[in-house]
């Protein structure tokens, strides 16, 4: 036995058990991640010999296995949601956005600060990499497919997938702010790089994805549904691998113009799906992008398993499993309830909203993506180990969560509507 036959067995364990453990673990308080976790945690405990990937040693790899996967599950989330954009019909979003991430931000930047006594550029990175929620994690508080029910869409679905669909965009202006001040000041503090900062990384690279992500949404939107030619009449044909194309054409064009991919992704699936709401292209779309997604999300949590038994903790302090700890259970909540202050939501919906910023493969990626910018005074091990950590319980704890919350609210609604009838 080999190495590489090792390998293609678990390969192959892994496809089908993406394929089958969605209806497993469905209606029961586990997700797929999960399992996937402690797959990896279990395999690399055998005496089979499968290496384990060292995100310091493997960055560049690391960083382009979570890149492709983060903009697949943007593409499938944009393309699910059947809300058509507006100011007022997207209020929980910007709440979110707009209050939400720049207080988490700066909320663990100072526990960092405080607690581990970081440089002020590892403190603002390591806020900037956990701020973001993710949408390849959050399966089980995502909205349904396109053209499903008003209960796949309800609220609290629509606040989450909307929100990790942006704000994976939105954490980069940070993430450039920590690798901006590390240029300037090392392992100190200046001020000299805001001015470019603001104008080139918040502004300028923001303005772009939203750009090309509006341009190649309505290009392609023309193309799937409304060209004469038959040919170039993608709708007609059924075939959903064209969402991959979609997903990098829209993100190669952005990234190209030094604009922001992820952003220009999630508005591109937006356009596209506001084309022509009720075609059930966007069905066949959506099912092919979450298919991609399900696999690259288990061979990455397989390798953030194995990687957990590897060492990924050795360099965890109890005031860096504190932070990470306090970022999922007081900060996240906190100011997920701050946002919503005055929102017509109910007060169930709105604790459920504060309570699953789920976290995940965004956060690996930036983190990979910041230290092949900047070493940040030699912390690499210490930020993948708290990194590492809140991801971990992350996937632990909102996957135990998630299914009870959302069936109770979906519960509780049923027994409202049937109460309205009456």
């Amino acid at each position: 036995m080999t190495l590489s036959d090792v390998v293609y067995v678990c390969l192959g364990l892994g496809a089908l058990g993406a394929a089958v453990l969605p209806r497993v673990v469905s209606k029961r308080p586990l997700s797929l991640p999960m399992v996937f976790l402690a797959a990896g945690v279990l395999i690399e405990l055998l005496p089979v010999g499968v290496p384990a990937v060292d995100p310091v040693r493997d960055r560049l790899w690391v960083e382009h296995t979570t890149e492709v996967c983060v903009i697949v599950s943007l593409m499938g989330a944009g393309l699910a949601i059947d809300r058509p954009f507006g100011w007022r019909r997207w209020s929980s979003t910007w709440r979110l956005l707009g209050i939400t991430m720049p207080l988490t931000v700066a909320v663990v930047a100072l526990l960092v600060w405080g607690l581990l006594d970081w440089p002020p550029a590892a403190a603002l990175l390591l806020g900037a990499v956990l701020a973001p929620t993710d949408p390849v994690l959050a399966g089980e508080v995502r909205v349904g497919e396109p053209l499903g029910t008003e209960r796949d869409e309800d609220e609290v679905r629509f606040s989450l997938t909307s929100e990790a669909g942006l704000n994976d965009g939105l954490a980069f202006p940070f993430v450039y702010a920590a690798i901006a001040l590390a240029a300037a000041a090392g392992t100190g503090w200046s001020a000299d790089w805001i001015g470019s900062w603001a104008l080139t990384d918040l502004l300028g690279k923001c303005a772009v994805g939203l750009a090309v992500g509006g341009g190649v949404g309505w290009l392609l939107g023309w193309m799937f549904f409304r060209v004469r030619t038959s040919a170039l009449r993608l709708s007609e044909h059924m075939e959903g691998f064209v969402a991959l194309g979609a997903t990098f054409v829209s993100y190669g064009i952005a990234e190209v113009l030094h604009g922001y991919g992820f952003l220009s992704v999630f508005v591109t699936a937006c356009v596209i799906r506001a084309a022509e709401r009720s075609h059930g292209y966007h069905k066949v779309l959506h099912e092919f992008t979450e298919q991609v997604e399900r696999l690259l999300t288990a061979v990455l949590l397989f390798l953030l398993g194995g990687y957990l038994v590897a060492g990924a903790l050795s360099a965890l302090t109890w005031a860096g499993a504190l932070v990470g700890i306090l970022v999922l259970l007081v900060v996240r909540p906190l100011t997920g309830w701050l946002a919503q202050v005055g929102a017509a939501t109910g007060k169930k919906e709105r604790v459920v909203v504060a309570l699953f910023g789920i976290r995940g493969i965004g956060s690996l990626f930036y983190l990979s993506y910041a230290l092949g910018q900047d070493s940040f005074g030699g912390l690499e091990r210490e930020l993948w180990a708290v990194v590492a950590l809140t991801v971990v319980i992350s996937v632990v704890l909102h996957g135990v969560m998630a299914t009870p919350a959302i069936g109770y609210l979906d519960r509780r609604r049923e027994r409202a509507e049937l109460g309205g009838r009456s």
